[in-house]
């Protein structure tokens, strides 16, 4: 399998050269040449399988001569092991058509660790061999720093500098990040939001004065391993509820559009998928896009759901390239005036295009909390607002009634303690496996938000090439 940039002047690379790169050097995102493809029976041969098994299965064709079968059996089985459920990422029926999805067994209690402790792994493995030290670079709006860092503390060859805004993120989420003490570990707060850490992050990958002086990779979902391995809980899922045969919609609530780009390449994959529903909060920028085709930079407002507090949607250039039917140069040309003015309004054909399997819903505060009460008081579910935001669109979607939907369970309640309360009257208590997390050492910067300032801060403590 070849991998090729969204902007089409970046070199051609394959799955393991993909993995350690993250960012593409012309600033676009990695994709595969082309997008593999399984028969009905392949896809109903995974009736029964593990989670294991089923993650070898759709990811093997992405990944090529980079791994044989049995190593990347090895590593999915390290990985998922860590996880405190059987199933690793099980369905739990909410009412006569809606699932839930839960992804957050995980050693950080969100659906990043899914994807992110199969990369620590790959990037171990693939670094093993080679005399080469990398730096990781990355910005989280809350969930992406502690699993990444779970998943590279400690590990040989690598550094991790995560961003994260400052006050933005729930005391858990910052406190899983902060309180891991391994001296690769580097947690830096920026006076802004995460917006703008993540255009910095962007920034260091282009500014060759910068990159050019170290290994960087990426672990945010610009990273095509971090997506190929969230594909694979799609299939999981819409198998055991009666695919082939039977269609299943997905919601998704999605920030930076990566968790429902992966549900997006499942039915290019021949997954039958009925709908997929982006739901946003207030910082709606996609559900914009997609409903107006008015893809343009709004403020980031705050709210209980900071995950999605989010106003540039990395990801979505990877579905623009495919809209525009994979014309790199065209892309290219567009995304760089959407960087310079902020601003970019998507074509009707082009909408209509994307609406053959996507649709969008803006949930507001109120819908959150109302789905987060009508989930406990009528099937005794505690959900976090982040899902809680997923669940109100499934809701509120006219799909036929005999389609199952399944929304993305994304975080454990505990990790937003404080607005389940409010919304539940319920307290949901931290799992024993993150115990005693607030009677530990934090240890983190907090940096202007300025590209200069964070690269030099960074500089000192990387480790260069050569």
């Amino acid at each position: 399998m070849r991998y090729i940039s969204t902007r089409g002047s970046a070199p051609v690379l394959d799955f393991e050269a993909v993995t350690l790169a993250g960012l593409a050097v012309d600033g676009g995102l990695y994709v595969p040449e082309r997008w593999p493809s399984f028969s009905r029976d392949q896809i109903a041969a995974m009736a029964g399988l593990s989670y294991v098994e089923t993650a070898v299965r759709v990811m093997q064709p992405f990944i090529g001569d980079s791994l044989d079968e049995q190593a990347l059996r090895d590593l999915c089985t390290q990985a998922y092991g860590r996880f405190d459920h059987a199933a690793v990422t099980p369905l739990k029926q909410i009412d006569e058509r809606q699932w839930l999805l839960e992804l957050f067994h995980g050693p950080t209690l969100a659906f990043k660790d899914v994807a992110l402790q199969l990369l620590g792994l790959l990037f171990e493995r693939f670094l093993a061999p080679r005399d080469t030290h990398l730096t990781i670079v990355g910005a989280t709006s809350g969930d992406t720093g502690s699993a990444a860092i779970d998943a590279v503390a400690g590990r040989a060859k690598v550094d991790i500098f995560m961003l994260h805004p400052e006050g933005r993120v729930s005391d858990v989420q910052r406190r899983q990040m902060t309180t891991v003490l391994a001296p690769n570990v580097h947690n830096i707060a920026i006076k802004g939001s995460f917006d703008d850490a993540q255009a910095m992050v962007k920034a260091m990958f282009a500014h060759q004065a910068f990159s050019g002086r170290f290994r960087l990779s990426a672990v945010n979902s610009i990273n095509w391993a971090r997506l190929m391995a969230q594909i694979v809980y799609y299939f999981y899922a819409a198998v055991r509820l009666g695919a082939p045969e039977r269609q299943v919609a997905f919601s998704v609530p999605t920030g930076n559009f990566g968790d429902v780009f992966a549900g997006y390449v499942a039915a290019q994959m021949g997954l039958p998928v009925a709908r997929l529903i982006v739901a946003t909060n207030v910082n709606d920028i996609l559900h914009r896009a997609l409903s107006a085709g008015d893809y343009s930079v709004g403020s980031v407002s705050p709210t209980a759901a900071p995950s999605m507090d989010i106003q540039v949607s990395s990801n979505f250039e990877r579905l623009l390239f495919d809209l525009h039917d994979r014309d790199g140069v065209k892309l290219a040309d567009t995304m760089r005036a959407f960087e310079t003015t902020k601003n970019m309004q998507i074509p009707a054909a082009l909408r209509d295009r994307a609406a053959a399997l996507f649709t969008s819903a803006r949930i507001d505060a109120d819908g959150m909390a109302g789905a987060m009460r009508r989930a406990y008081q009528r099937s005794n579910e505690i959900i976090d607002p982040h899902t809680a935001i997923g669940l109100q669109a499934a809701w509120l979607s006219d799909l036929d009634p005999s389609i199952p939907v399944v929304t993305l369970a994304t975080a454990h309640p505990a990790k937003f303690q404080d607005a389940v309360e409010r919304a539940t009257g319920q307290r949901p208590s931290l799992p024993a496996r993150v115990s005693g997390l607030f009677d530990r050492e934090e240890r983190f910067v907090v940096l202007d938000s300025d590209l200069e300032t964070v690269e030099n801060w960074i500089a000192e403590r990387a480790t260069p090439i050569g």
